[in-house]
């Protein structure tokens, strides 16, 4: 009897209940409880939202001068100029299914994850410095250059030259190990690297041996470009501190840390020089046919 009693009964309460289905007038036509529930949610838009949104990046062969350029560029009021960051060596792993469900109804997968770890990293650098603008020189950004302007489409690029011969001799400078044409189709990666980008992408190219030689015509043209006054103390940058100079990071020679611009070394001879550092030379404009 009590279970009969309890069959009539329910129902009806739930039927007389005006909140209940309010509620499910309310879910049934939200949309999110028909066809599965969150497979039936209005998907998210992609919006590339940066922290830093116009960083800068100096696209470089690695011994190119690129340290001394960072340090000058730092020792600016407004430029903040790190050590090499290696952004595209930092990767972001998704371990497992239901962590990979969790991203893609957020709208997001493991190169836009990257993405935000790279804007983060940055950001959190330029607010330390207390600057307005955020430069990156690592060299192997060169290689990767597409990732960059994908993941910061407003990003700006520094192009630095240098003599290749001059890179290939520097390369080697200390490594037995060295060849020259090991070193050379080393170094043509990033001078190609750096064509490419060129050819792709409105920068601003600027060489070495003038950097070195009318630092101070160079560095104008480099603050015109960014969009900042120029300021005298970029020509004396070892009066700022610009964190440790180390292995892995940038140069550490004794040569940067003398904390003077000093004019560049003689070119090595071309005499002797293999074709395809002598190509590389003419792609730069440093040599003639």
């Amino acid at each position: 009897m009590l279970v009969q009693r309890l069959k009539n009964v329910v129902p009806q309460r739930i039927r007389a209940t005006k909140p209940v289905r309010h509620l499910a007038r309310i879910v049934n036509g939200s949309g999110a409880a028909k066809g599965g529930g969150a497979s039936a949610q209005r998907p998210r838009k992609k919006l590339p939202v940066r922290l830093v949104k116009s960083p800068v990046f100096i696209l470089c062969s690695v011994r190119s001068g690129s340290t001394l350029l960072r340090v000058i560029l730092n020792s600016h009021s407004k430029i903040c100029a790190p050590h090499e960051l290696h952004l595209r060596y930092l990767r972001v792993r998704v371990e497992r299914p239901f962590a990979e469900k969790s991203v893609d109804l957020l709208g997001l997968d493991t190169k836009e994850l990257e993405n935000l770890l790279w804007d983060r990293i940055l950001e959190r650098e330029l607010t330390a410095s207390g600057k307005e603008i955020l430069v990156d020189k690592t060299p192997t950004n060169t290689l990767d250059w597409q990732r960059l302007r994908d993941c910061w489409p407003n990003a700006r690029f520094i192009y630095l030259m240098r003599h290749p011969a001059s890179i290939v001799a520097s390369y080697m400078r200390g490594h037995d190990d060295r060849t020259v044409e090991g070193s050379t189709a080393h170094i043509a990666r990033f001078v190609e690297g750096i064509e490419s980008a060129r050819a792709a992408i409105p920068g601003l190219t600027v060489r070495y041996e003038d950097l070195t030689t009318d630092p101070e015509r160079v560095t104008r043209k480099l603050c015109d470009y960014l969009g900042v006054q120029w300021e005298p103390q970029m020509l004396d940058y070892g009066k700022q501190d610009h964190g440790p100079f180390k292995s892995g990071v940038g140069d550490w020679s004794k040569k940067i840390r003398s904390g003077k611009i000093q004019p560049p070394r003689e070119l090595p001879p071309m005499d002797d020089a293999p074709e395809e550092l002598r190509r590389l030379c003419r792609m730069w404009g440093y040599l003639e046919d």
